[in-house]
């Protein structure tokens, strides 16, 4: 076992003595050291609930013969962090959680890890520690919240805060609405309600294989989360006795079964970043014309909030991702899983699917999957736009665009009404290195749906979009503005141009205007130029890989 390193042998007697400090039997000793990586704050829903689970956990290590240690990690809410200066830190914070459970791990030879998880970054922060040390690992999330209730109906995170501000702003709700929706919007426990990043990664990384089956979908507050959360640690043992590590579940054909769910489900676009990121780690070849190459192929089938009017707690009732897994049989490849079932055995396993929250094929959505992949002179290396949640009406669209260094210019002009139809917004020097961060726009794009301009304005960022984002509005441009892409030539009054079908964003600018341009553009000054995320910004790759850090 790798913790023999620090257990065994006479040179270990001082090794020894600092772990029978913590509490560890001596006949515990031969037992495997499992490590149980846990992202509890009183900080972040999503989180609140994890002392429970790491008790049923540490239950299900103990069972299975191992012993389990129980180390914490940081975690950022998006949501508090949205709309201010905390938004820099929430993708650099993947960053930071991989590396700390790398230490961690390293330092103390742990032989296996269990990864309680839930929200945002953390998840893919997680998973990427597991691709990087491949030893045997499970991912445990948390769950997603249950919706609220306002006069008899279902309320959610994104539509009754963040949407709800533009509708007040408009005059559509009162004050007293707009109280209610914000006391009642986010009940308690759990990750938000719909398939924001945090439920799409966690959705992910069960159709990846690396949790239980059922555990991307079960609510927070269920016992059926808490005998997923014992099962994990007592299979991570399991996993340890076989020698089974994560390089040999995520496999290419993990990644694209993920993708295929992805595009299934209409999910969030980070996953486009950390899915990528996440291959990096693995060593698996995963570019982002992949995401593109199977949406053409993939039918959205579930149109969940805030795309559609299901959540969560519907998506899981519904069957879940094996359900999901199971309507693409024929386009899935099969794979080994943490559970010691293939994927087509857990296939086979399903027996109840509701077809309406979870369409069969021939009643998708849409004939193609939830995300595509732009490319033009405005975005040479790729964007990214949550296709599942533009309408058709937006699909193919030109305007005039108004430009903005930053998201506080462009919330600025947005609620002064100064954004009218027929504009493109354009939010740029918010990428991995110009923000620094690649902050997510969801309060200027919320805003812009809830002021009732969401079939008539486009936006585009080098920034990203939140999972709860809705809407023509196209993210990851690359190259960023801080790097000299074309977003960093256009001025206002420019016509810009999307065709989603045929996959093009295009600047209408000469190439001769835009060479003239070029050569006048200097880069800004950076808006962050110490601490942590100084360091990030000379470091971090592009949107299009991954955003990874480069050695």
């Amino acid at each position: 076992m790798r913790s023999d390193r620090i257990k065994k042998g006479v040179e270990r007697v001082p090794h020894r003595a600092l772990l029978y400090a913590t509490g560890v039997p001596r006949g515990e000793m031969r037992a495997p050291f499992i490590g149980v990586a846990s992202s509890f704050t009183d900080l972040i829903p999503g989180h609140i609930g994890m002392r429970d689970l790491e008790r049923f956990i540490e239950k299900g290590v103990h069972t299975a013969g191992g012993y389990p240690f129980i180390f914490g990690l940081p975690g950022i809410c998006d949501g508090i962090s949205m709309g201010h200066r905390g938004m820099h830190y929430s993708l650099p914070s993947r960053e930071l959680i991989a590396d700390i459970v790398e230490s961690v791990a390293e330092a103390h030879a742990l032989d296996g890890l269990v990864l309680l998880t839930n929200c945002d970054k953390i998840t893919p922060g997680m998973l990427l520690a597991a691709a990087r040390l491949d030893i045997p690992a499970i991912v445990v999330s948390a769950g997603p919240m249950m919706t609220g209730r306002y006069m008899g109906k279902k309320t959610s995170f994104i539509r009754n805060t963040f949407e709800a501000m533009g509708r007040f702003r408009k005059g559509d709700i009162t004050r007293h609405e707009l109280d209610a929706c914000e006391i009642g919007a986010c009940p308690g426990v759990g990750s938000c309600q719909g398939l924001y990043t945090a439920n799409t990664m966690n959705s992910l990384t069960e159709a990846m294989g690396m949790s239980l089956p059922g555990c991307g979908t079960a609510p927070a507050v269920t016992s059926e989360k808490r005998r997923i959360a014992f099962e994990s640690g007592s299979r991570v043992v399991e996993l340890v006795k076989k020698k089974i590590t994560p390089r040999k579940i995520m496999t290419r054909a993990a990644f694209e079964n993920a993708v295929r769910v992805d595009l299934a489900l209409g999910g969030s676009s980070n996953t486009v970043l950390h899915l990528l990121a996440i291959a990096h780690e693995a060593g698996v070849d995963l570019p982002l014309e992949t995401f593109d190459r199977l949406s053409r192929t993939t039918p959205h089938i579930a149109s969940i909030e805030p795309v559609g009017d299901y959540y969560m707690e519907d998506l899981h009732w519904a069957g879940g991702i094996p359900a999901i897994l199971a309507r693409l049989k024929g386009r899935i490849k099969d794979n080994p899983t943490v559970s010691g079932h293939r994927i087509k055995k857990i296939i086979e396993g399903v027996d109840y699917i509701d077809d309406e929250v979870i369409r069969p094929v021939r009643r998708a959505y849409h004939r193609e999957g939830g995300i595509a992949v732009l490319k033009g002179n405005l975005a040479p290396l790729g964007a990214v736009v949550k296709q599942s949640g533009v309408s058709e009406k937006m699909m193919r669209f030109a305007g005039r665009a108004q430009v903005f260094d930053s998201e506080e210019a462009a919330m600025r002009a947005i609620m002064s009404n100064r954004i009218r139809s027929g504009d493109v917004v354009v939010i740029r020097y918010e990428g991995p290195k110009g923000g620094p961060g690649m902050r997510e726009m969801l309060a200027p794009t919320a805003n812009i749906v809830g002021t009732g301009l969401g079939e008539s304005v486009a936006l585009i960022t080098d920034g990203r979009f939140s999972g709860g984002t809705r809407g023509p509005c196209v993210g990851h441009i690359s190259p960023e503005a801080m790097e000299g892409g074309p977003i960093a030539l256009v001025r206002d009054g420019d016509v810009i141009e999307l065709d989603i079908p045929k996959r093009r964003i295009t600047l209408r600018v000469s190439a001769e205007e835009l060479k003239a341009r070029k050569a006048k553009w200097k880069p800004p000054e950076p808006k962050i130029k110490k601490g942590w995320l100084a360091r990030y910004a000379k470091m971090v790759g592009s949107a299009n890989t991954g955003a990874v850090l480069k050695a």
